[in-house]
């Protein structure tokens, strides 16, 4: 009688089912950062630059599409790496990706975009410390796959983008009577006696038209209200 034990075969390998491109869970990664999930309103992420560069429309739009090229590109960057990726490392690692993508986006304003690179001034090299690209790559690149991370990173940089957009618009038509540094505001109210609210181009004024955001979109999203 024969002893070998006899060998198990491995059980086959059962493919996970492929989601179609814009499947609803992927529409979903680009819509919440929209309302639901946003990274300024709601997370609270990203307010020094939001403070600091919202003065005008222009400075405002080129930093939204530099942090969302910065998030999505590093997101898929990570999402491919994340399995050779050590543990203790992967910190430095995501901070080296970051850097070398802002790194890149400097560069390109400083040679097609030298006026706005010099008025956003150290804020696009903070764009490495922006609490929003280190969050979406601890909690979502590291752990899904490249497609879904490139969505997490666009619907996460336009949710930030819009924000920022929101407030300079108002920022820069009541403080310099301007949109895109072109005059909006018709001269003859000037003549009767209108004047541009220089508070407007304070800090302090986004501080409250971002506060002003987070009240409008609670007072719409009662779900989003803390009542712990």
């Amino acid at each position: 009688m024969s002893t070998e034990t006899p060998v198990r075969e491995a059980p086959a390998r059962v493919a996970e089912p492929r989601q179609p491109l814009l499947s609803k869970e992927n529409r979903r990664l680009v819509s919440d950062p929209f309302s639901d999930n946003n990274p300024i309103t709601v997370q609270v992420l990203g307010i020094c630059s939001a403070l600091a560069i919202t003065t005008q429309m222009r400075t405002a739009t080129v930093m939204a599409i530099s942090v969302i090229f910065v998030v999505c590109s590093s997101n898929v960057a990570i999402s491919m790496l994340r399995a050779s990726i050590p543990p203790r490392i992967r910190m430095i690692v995501q901070l080296l990706v970051i850097s070398s993508l802002v790194a890149l986006v400097d560069q390109v304003l400083k040679a097609f975009a030298y006026d706005v690179s010099r008025q956003l001034s150290v804020y696009v090299g903070l764009i490495i410390t922006n609490c929003i690209v280190m969050g979406r790559l601890e909690a979502f690149a590291m752990r899904r796959k490249p497609w879904p991370s490139f969505l997490d990173g666009l619907g996460n940089g336009l949710g930030y983008g819009v924000i920022l957009i929101a407030v300079s618009f108002f920022r820069e038509l009541f403080g310099s009577g301007t949109l895109f540094g072109f005059p909006v505001v018709p001269q003859f109210l000037y003549e009767l006696g209108y004047e541009n609210n220089g508070i407007m181009l304070t800090s302090a004024a986004a501080m409250f038209l971002i506060g002003a955001f987070i009240w409008v979109q609670r007072g719409i999203r009662r779900k989003l209200i803390d009542v712990s």
